[in-house]
């Protein structure tokens, strides 16, 4: 058995693959697009709903499902519907690092853009602690090994 989040970026898949690329060193495993759906291919007379249930946003070269990792951790994402409303509420991606200096490094590549919950600090579990919440509304918790 393995849990994997699968993260629903709502129209910013790409865009925000491209950020962790940069900020956390994200290597894509795979990104398949909504064009790409082999059903639409077979089915070009109705385009829309190639499967029953299944939505599509008007924009076929949104992400309909990607893989990306983050050190020894696979990301699923999309773009889901496309709506233009990410919400992440509830949870938070928590991100272990080796040193503080990683610490405040991967710290603000990730806040650039977005919002310090908890400024980076010593604590009783971890030498530096902090979370942010990035630019798409995801919020990490970097976490020091100590």
């Amino acid at each position: 058995m393995e849990v994997q989040p699968y993260l629903f970026f709502d129209g910013r898949c790409e865009e925000a693959i491209d950020f962790y690329r940069t900020a956390v060193k994200a290597d894509v495993v795979m990104m398949l697009r909504f064009k790409d759906n082999p059903d639409l291919k077979a089915n070009k007379d109705k385009p829309q709903q190639p499967d029953a249930g299944c939505s599509m946003p008007a924009d076929l070269n949104k992400v309909m499902h990607s893989a990306f990792r983050i050190g020894e951790t696979m990301i699923l994402a999309s773009d889901g519907r496309a709506e233009g409303k990410p919400e992440f509420k509830g949870v938070s991606l928590a991100l272990t690092v080796a040193s503080e200096s990683e610490a405040d490094q991967v710290f603000a590549a990730l806040g650039d853009g977005g919002q310090v919950q908890m400024a980076l600090a010593k604590t009783f579990f971890s030498p530096r602690f902090g979370m942010v919440t990035d630019r798409f509304g995801v919020t990490w918790m970097i976490v020091t090994k100590g």
